[in-house]
């Protein structure tokens, strides 16, 4: 974990003057601020000032609505061809719009500009690579100074235009000899493969490729980078006539990162006999790979911008890389731009092994995008297409969970069930899981437990399943000691979870253990604030405990909070009427028989889909 914080840490380091728009702010001071009508609802060609392009272009950016902003900042500098910062800005905008021949021209206008160098440099080293002008590429891709990952990213790419120019063994021994911290080994050991595959050294190829894929610290550090190594490896394995040992790669690759899709279909084509040809194998590939590699590796919450350049740019030197599209897909979806998203997806070469995932990953976007019936038509064909594919049942009961359809989630998930058979394996445990959900809503408890527990067997500390469980037993008043044992254990195993913190507080109060639920409903407020239904379950628990002031503003909290399962109604009563007397004669969960039972926990998110 340290690993991983250190590499971002040093990607922000290098792009951070770039990437954030501090060094741009100041370019509008002088003007003054344009109406919000001027910068916000007109498009580029109502902007009349100089201001007013630039901050309506900023806000573009802000939106990654990278078309509006190309063209805003085109706007800028009609009004003011010098100014740097808009240039800059410019470049930026069109490399995450995967304009990379345009972003290239401003790339080679502000070659001498310092505070851009690091992505300059790059963009024109790899037009010079792409050009097969491997001399140039080097020259240009120089790089001495302290930052370590800088220096990986050059060495790499200066390596590849030595394969590139027939200099394989100096390539090789450029990046055996360089000095870096300890993760730079996940890197080094696959592009030496991959250099040594592409210079026909198989026994090399061999060596670097085993070494990386018996690096556990790989799957933590660069886990899109390892799947290659075990790939590229199961395919030079293949070739080789060593049937047998390829799928020892891929079993080794399983039992890492499961429920991998590519490695289901290169296993099955392997199993076939066939010789599936290796991803890279060309300088150029082997150089999109370098920027693949360290892309995947900083894919982390808030460093969407940092990860589409290096993807962009990896995708203009190779663009039938099905794993940088769908990375750069999961982006998007991550940005809220479902529709760039799906034109990702639909990029995916139709021979790809990664062609299934990118189709699945399609149909449930197109539900994000407010196409139900299409996305549905879409994931049932893929079912139909290979009904043994258990993610494709996976994916089509995330759209019908979103759209409440739960009669016909359960019959697919039953459907799933019967594929599965009657041996499920470890990994099944989401397709129980999700039945166990449906059946719950179709208020159906004689199917739903089985379910649950059947996950549970097959993964018996899931924290979702833990939660989920326990909380429909301790909600039921059934089974009260194990409801809240399963709880607990699904606060421990994720004690950062409001909505497991939530449980755990509704629990209590459930059982007329006001004092403690209202200690983990306040937790739970802090840990996701504006969630209605946590508002609410607070709101109660203040009231039960004569708090009734602090009751009341939770209530009115919950009004104007984000949620769809509370009863609005109810809770509009509740801030008038307050909850009524307990019952003194009833025990545990039905001391208030008349208060309303707190919905189901919400349903996780498809297992399955990229976040």
């Amino acid at each position: 974990m340290r690993r991983k914080s250190s590499l971002l840490l040093l990607s922000s380091a290098a792009l951070a003057t770039v990437l954030m728009f501090g060094t741009v702010a100041n370019a509008a001071t002088a003007e003054a601020k344009p109406a919000v009508k001027d910068t916000v609802t007109f498009g580029p060609g109502n902007v009349k000032t100089f201001s007013g392009a630039f901050l309506a272009a900023r806000t573009a950016d802000v939106d990654h609505d990278y078309d509006t902003a190309i063209a805003l900042y085109r706007k800028a500098l009609a009004f003011d061809p010098a100014n740097l910062e808009i240039r800059e800005r410019l470049m930026i905008s069109l490399l995450l719009n995967g304009d990379f021949d345009q972003g290239l021209t401003e790339a080679n206008a502000l070659k001498d500009d310092t505070a851009v160098e690091r992505i300059t440099k790059i963009v024109r080293g790899l037009d010079a690579l792409r050009d097969k002008k491997f001399d140039i590429a080097k020259k240009v891709l120089a790089y001495e100074g302290p930052n370590d990952l800088d220096r990986l990213t050059h060495q790499l790419l200066s390596a590849w235009a030595d394969v590139g120019a027939g200099k394989g063994k100096q390539a090789m021994a450029s990046i055996n000899n360089l000095k870096g911290p300890p993760w730079y080994k996940v890197f080094t050991d696959y592009h030496l493969g991959a250099m040594a595959l592409v210079t026909g050294d198989i026994g090399t190829a061999r060596q670097h490729l085993n070494t990386a894929v018996t690096n556990k610290e790989a799957v933590a550090t660069a886990p899109d980078t390892f799947m290659r190594a075990v790939m590229a490896l199961a395919r030079l394995e293949a070739a080789a006539g060593n049937k047998q040992k390829a799928l020892d790669a891929i079993s080794v690759g399983d039992g890492m990162v499961s429920n991998y899709a590519p490695l289901k279909a290169l296993r099955q084509s392997i199993e076939k006999g066939e010789k599936p040809q290796q991803q890279v194998s060309n300088a150029a590939e082997g150089a999109a790979g370098v920027l693949f590699s360290i892309g995947g590796a900083l894919n982390r919450q808030g460093a969407e911008d940092m990860v589409s350049l290096y993807l962009q740019i990896s995708h203009a030197l190779d663009v039938k890389s099905a794993d940088t599209l769908i990375l750069l897909g999961g982006i998007a979806e991550k940005l809220k731009q479902p529709d760039r998203a799906i034109k990702f997806y639909a990029s995916v070469p139709a021979d790809s092994p990664m062609r299934r995932i990118s189709e699945l990953q399609l149909g449930v976007t197109l539900s994000d995008t407010g196409k139900v019936n299409e996305a549905k038509q879409h994931l049932k064909s893929l079912i139909e297409s290979d009904p043994s594919d258990i993610r494709s049942y996976i994916a089509y009961g995330s759209v019908l969970s979103d759209a409440k359809d739960y009669k016909t989630m359960a019959e697919t998930y039953d459907k799933a069930a019967e594929v599965i058979g009657p041996v499920p394996k470890p990994g099944d445990w989401t397709i129980f899981f999700q039945r166990g959900i449906a059946y719950e809503r179709l208020k159906n408890w004689e199917k739903a437990e089985p379910s649950f527990r059947k996950s549970l067997e097959l993964n018996p500390e899931q924290p979702q399943v833990l939660n989920y469980l326990g909380y429909s037993l301790v909600d039921m008043n059934k089974n009260l000691d194990e409801g809240l044992g399963m709880i607990k254990r699904a606060v421990d195993a994720r004690p950062d979870d409001g909505y497991i913190v939530d449980s755990l507080g509704w629990a209590y109060f459930r059982m007329g253990k006001f004092d403690d639920a209202v200690t983990e409903l306040e937790r739970a407020v802090q840990l996701r604030a504006g969630d209605s239904t946590i508002n609410d379950h607070l709101g109660d628990s203040y009231w039960r405990v004569g708090r009734k002031l602090e009751a009341v503003y939770q209530w009115n909290r919950a009004l104007i909070s984000e949620g769809e399962d509370i009863n609005r109604e109810q809770i509009k009563e509740k801030i008038e009427k307050g909850l009524p007397p307990l019952d003194p004669n009833a025990t545990t969960a039905d001391r208030s028989p008349s208060e309303p039972v707190a919905p189901a926990p919400p349903a996780p998110a498809n297992p399955d889909k990229k976040s």
